[in-house]
């Protein structure tokens, strides 16, 4: 299987319509690829906080318009990254598009982690409350966005779901770039589960971006990494190494489920 991470260069020099156009651009010439990820918010820049309720737009909106045909174009899976989804009640989402190689919707999931603890993203946009997962012929994909890296439950809840491959789009900012890679190791060994993890390149809202898109394997090995800047990232894996990993070393059989908490 192949497939292509688009590390976008996200800053506040170009205009959201230039951006799509650009990224839809990049998206076609991926085509004979089986699976593409773009990254979180890449079109208003994941801190462009500001920026969230303005360029809000319907889970049909423009960026799904755009996307939805440039996924049937390039005739290959499409995870479209984020937009700032603006539900029929006002209330804004962080929500991560799935496309189809014939441009149907496949899923979309509404971010459940926000992040900004007190500000930002936490108190501007609601918060998901569904597990995503996405079967394609080769594998299935469990979706998670930037932030989710950081809550081992949630991917635990996709790989019972049945997950194999573990997709997240991020705008990860260059400061805490050890972290990303850290986690996202973590997250494939201790799930069996590939990790095909896609973040922003330059910067925007005055907050750099790590960049550093990452593909791991089941045992935690690196498959592919980019550096710093805009790229596009490219590696192939075979999907069925999940399987034989989990049956060679069968550690997800070992779980301890509905532990309690020690009496005190």
């Amino acid at each position: 299987m192949r497939a292509s991470l688009l590390q976008i260069d996200v800053n506040d020099g170009e205009s959201v319509d230039s951006r799509r156009r650009r990224v839809a651009a990049l998206v076609r010439e991926q085509a004979g690829v089986d699976l593409i990820v773009l990254p979180e918010l890449w079109t208003t820049g994941a801190f462009a906080y500001e920026s969230f309720g303005t360029e809000a737009e319907s889970l049909e909106g423009p960026t799904f318009e755009v996307m939805a045909k440039a996924a049937s174009d390039a005739g290959t899976w499409l995870h479209a990254g984020s937009i700032p989804e603006r539900d029929a009640d006002g209330t804004l989402y962080n929500t991560s598009l799935v496309f189809t190689p014939s441009g149907d919707l496949a899923a979309a999931y509404r971010k459940i982690h926000r992040f900004g603890f007190d500000k930002g993203e936490a108190v501007l946009m609601g918060a998901g409350g569904e597990l995503v997962t996405v079967r394609l012929p080769e594998t299935t994909l469990g979706i998670a966005t930037c932030y989710d890296l950081r809550f081992p439950e949630l991917f635990r809840g996709l790989v019972d779901a049945g997950a194999e491959t573990l997709v997240l789009s991020a705008g990860w900012p260059e400061r805490r770039r050890s972290h990303w890679t850290l986690l996202a190791q973590a997250r494939a060994v201790e799930n069996q589960a590939f990790v095909l993890a896609c973040g922003t390149a330059g910067t925007h809202a005055d907050v750099p971006q790590a960049g550093h898109s990452i593909v791991v394997d089941p045992w935690g090995e690196v498959l592919a990494e980019a550096g710093a800047g805009e790229q596009v990232l490219t590696v192939d894996f075979d999907p069925g190494k999940v399987a034989t990993t989990r049956e060679q070393f069968p550690a997800l059989k070992d779980r301890m489920l509905g532990l309690t908490a020690p009496r005190r």
